[in-house]
């Protein structure tokens, strides 16, 4: 369907208001289609996203500010989103030997084991849920980059 549609919206300022629109719709579209295949697991996407970034530095330990910089949603409350994967066992977190004032975080074994059983369902939901080619998605990707400038 188109988005005009979905949004029961025929009009806009301009194309460029039109595109950022949609965009925001698509995201927030994606979004709910990840929660869905994450709910059972307990996990929303913002958790996914650190363990996956967690799994990007593995074996290697990230403080909590390296995570900040790289989240893709910086909402949400760090910590708290932490405790829960901590108290999951998905990730370790240790103070640093060479600063007590700084936290060592890793993600564990069991967390990497949730990944490799989560990742065929993620691969899965991107593929149902974008009827692009590799090469559209390639250059929406570019387009979206240059959106941002």
């Amino acid at each position: 369907m188109r988005f005009e549609e979905e949004i029961k919206q025929s009009s806009f300022k301009n194309s460029r208001e039109k595109a950022i629109i949609n965009v925001v719709f698509t995201g927030n579209w994606l979004r709910d289609r990840t929660d869905v295949v994450l709910k059972p697991y307990k996990i929303n996407e913002q958790h996914y996203n650190l363990l996956r970034i967690l799994r990007g530095r593995h074996p290697l330990t990230i403080c909590p500010s390296e995570i900040k910089e790289v989240l893709i949603n910086k909402r949400g409350d760090l910590t708290r989103l932490l405790d829960k994967l901590v108290a999951m066992g998905l990730v370790e977190r240790d103070v640093n030997p060479d600063n007590r004032r700084m936290i060592n975080l890793k993600i564990s074994e069991k967390g990497i084991d949730f990944l490799a059983q989560l990742d065929p369902e993620m691969e899965k939901l991107s593929r149902t849920n974008n009827a692009l080619t590799l090469e559209e998605s390639e250059q929406l990707s570019n387009l979206l980059d240059k959106m941002r400038g």
